[in-house]
């Protein structure tokens, strides 16, 4: 069975990830922060301190087949680094280049990197959709730094013949989701009026199962080598929209107030909170087309499917709100 090492795995994606893979039946690694903890006794974990180029990565790849590089240095609002696109390229960029040479240099047959639709921008226009091949147009440091990551990876693989997988997820959701999503969520449970009903926006979102789905096939597809692929549920949607299935998701109807959105957008700019307007009310669409027809995929999982699960587990753990 094929041999997996995996990085991020105590993360939301990496853990959801890591079930799928024992599930199947792989062999598993994974390079965590905090040693074993909650981890099956079946997985191999070993610890490391960081994502920066002083971890030994030789002992975790040795014996891979296939690396799927899930930890990053994250998107972070109203960061507090001196300098953030160095920060974020000591981990995004350096770090992940020197685990990506570690396992070319052991043998490692493919490498799977999970960057994020920054690459591609922040926002799309009415009716337009990013597609993979794009040429990229990243807006912050977080952004910059998965661009160059994918730059570095491509060249990587052209010199040693590792195939490089990259996949580019857009806002991801599921069971224990956090931060803005988490929110909006919490603003429906308590039925807060939400001044949200007059956007008139589409974006493209991405349940876990279903990221999780497309980074399992891509590890074995012959297709997938050497590509990058763009994700979403394939159906997007208003921010009302969203918030009344959620709101039905979590049997409490959304409560919507209709705001013109320059109102909103002057009070964010005064507030200073204009990046969380701009997702709120602007559009960011992509094109999944590539993604569905070289790899025979779609998504598994519908959106109010997704939510469901979303809600219940929210609902379950809302106490400690």
């Amino acid at each position: 069975m094929l041999r997996v090492m995996l990085t991020g795995a105590s993360g939301f994606v990496g853990s959801a990830l890591l079930k799928r893979l024992i599930a199947d039946g792989y062999v598993c690694t994974v390079a965590a922060k905090f040693g074993r903890g909650r981890y099956p006794s079946d997985v191999t974990v070993k610890a490391i301190d960081s994502l920066d180029r002083q971890v030994d990565w030789s002992e975790l790849v040795n014996g891979q087949e296939t690396v799927v590089h899930c930890a990053a240095r994250v998107h972070i609002m109203n960061d507090a680094a001196s300098d953030p696109l160095a920060e974020f390229r000591r981990v995004n960029v350096t770090g992940t280049l020197r685990l990506a040479e570690e396992a070319a240099r052991y043998g490692v047959k493919r490498f799977i990197f999970i960057s994020s639709i920054k690459v591609n921008g922040e926002s799309t226009q009415p009716g337009c959709s990013f597609s993979a091949d794009d040429v990229p147009a990243p807006c912050d440091a977080y952004g910059i730094s998965k661009m160059e990551a994918e730059q570095g990876l491509r060249q990587l693989s052209a010199e040693t013949g590792m195939a490089v997988v990259i996949i580019r997820p857009v806002l991801i959701y599921g069971p224990g989701v956090k931060s803005n999503f988490r929110r909006m969520m919490a603003w429906l449970y308590r039925g807060v009026p939400l001044p949200l009903g007059s956007i008139d926006n589409r974006r493209s979102l991405v349940a876990l199962d279903n990221l999780v789905d497309l980074v399992s096939i891509c590890m074995i597809h012959p297709r997938a080598a050497n590509q990058t692929f763009l994700i979403s549920d394939g159906e997007d949607l208003s921010t009302p929209d969203l918030l009344i299935r959620m709101g039905k998701a979590l049997n409490k109807p959304a409560r919507l107030l209709s705001v013109p959105t320059y109102v909103l957008e002057f009070l964010a700019i005064l507030f200073r909170r204009a990046a969380i307007a701009q997702r709120l009310c602007g559009s960011l669409q992509v094109d999944i087309s590539k993604t569905c027809t070289l790899l025979d995929w779609k998504p598994p999982c519908s959106v109010d499917a997704a939510l469901a699960e979303t809600a219940k587990n929210f609902k379950n753990n809302v106490d400690v709100d």
